[in-house]
């Protein structure tokens, strides 16, 4: 296929509050360089695309408020490039926001759907599969997802189950699966016909506005009601979104569509949903303490990650296997197995403190 008609979409809307206190409503975890790389999350994901597809084809929704952070972070993408939602309304609004303003520039368009916040440490082969996702998505009605080949029985990711086939290098999907409880993912890997669910899709426009018709016909009147690329886009979609349904692409299109076809990638990926992930990729020191200041004395201090944002000395001693997060208005410390509860903490303090913006 052309390199003019390949697209992508950066989906960089999110809060990341699994991730506070570092991520917080004024400043989530995709405008932050949480491993230390010195990129942050979403310019990585840039830094990768950006190999096979041109920058005037990049595009990036994320919410109106970090319409300014996208832009000083991304000065390689076109301004008018990068569009911000006035309401958050789940992954379904702004695919189909996307895809028509990219209809309106190329009908023949092929556009990859990319979350701004993931790791994946095996480029090279995530590029292989994008190009035959491409090929795949541009040539045929299909709605194409890369699956995550799994290492564990993790419930904090969807699953993906695909219809086997011997050596194929893609498979027609049987089941989308929303986070199931530790049995269950248990008896998916050993199935072995089980795949994680990342969240990048690749189809051709025409494939996506069919499969809204079909599937979501509402969301596509309202949409249909605004020039795209024009003057008056932005008050037009101001009015539509709080009309819109909140829903996700998985929940109204993917699990619905009987064209959706998986390629399994096993691509070094974690979606740096919480500290746990962020601890398993960072280099630890000799007691595996993941450390990212040198002002830092421990003792008897082991498995801890320990995230400081000053320059402030600190000393640890006796904490095993903690979260410690020092933050200009916060400080967080947890043990790393009840990282799953830091959206409750967040909920508490917004009762505790109401009015102060500590999320």
């Amino acid at each position: 296929m052309l390199q003019s008609d390949k697209y992508c979409v950066i989906m960089a809307g999110g809060i990341g509050s699994r991730f506070w206190p570092l991520s917080t409503q004024k400043f989530p975890k995709q405008f932050q360089d949480i491993l230390g790389t010195g990129r942050t999350m979403i310019q990585q994901t840039y830094d990768r695309i950006s190999k096979i597809i041109p920058s005037e084809n990049i595009f990036v929704i994320t919410n109106k408020e970090y319409v300014g952070v996208s832009h000083q972070q991304l000065p390689e993408i076109p301004e008018e490039n990068i569009v911000g939602e006035p309401l958050m309304k789940n992954t379904a609004a702004c695919n189909l926001y996307m895809a028509n303003k990219i209809a309106e520039k190329n009908p023949n368009a092929t556009m990859v759907v990319l979350p701004a916040d993931h790791l994946i440490l095996k480029e090279d082969v995530f590029l292989q599969k994008l190009e035959l996702a491409f090929n795949l998505a541009s040539e045929n009605e299909y709605l194409v997802t890369l699956g995550i080949t799994p290492t564990r029985p993790d419930t904090g990711y969807g699953y993906i189950q695909f219809v086997e086939k011997k050596n194929a290098e893609y498979f027609k999907v049987k089941t989308f699966t929303e986070k199931p409880i530790l049995e269950i993912a248990q008896s998916f890997l050993d199935s072995g016909d089980f795949l994680w669910n990342a969240g990048i899709f690749i189809w051709n426009i025409k494939s996506i506005h069919n499969a809204f018709e079909t599937y979501l016909p509402d969301m596509t009147q309202h949409f249909m009601a605004c020039d795209y690329n024009a003057g008056n886009e932005q008050s037009c979609i101001e009015l539509i979104y709080p009309k819109v349904q909140k829903i996700s692409i998985d929940n109204g299109i993917l699990e619905k569509a009987k064209n959706v076809y998986v390629i399994p990638a096993y691509l070094g990926w974690s979606d740096l949903g919480t500290w746990t992930s962020v601890y398993e990729n960072t280099e630890k020191d000799k007691n595996q303490n993941s450390v990212n200041q040198k002002h830092l004395l421990t003792y008897n201090a082991e498995g801890n990650i320990i995230h400081t944002k000053n320059n402030k000395m600190v000393v640890i001693d006796g904490l095993k296997d903690y979260i410690v997060v020092d933050t200009d208005k916060v400080l967080l410390i947890c043990p790393r197995d009840h990282d799953q509860l830091i959206k409750d903490y967040v909920l508490d303090l917004k009762n505790f403190k109401k009015g102060e913006r500590f999320m």
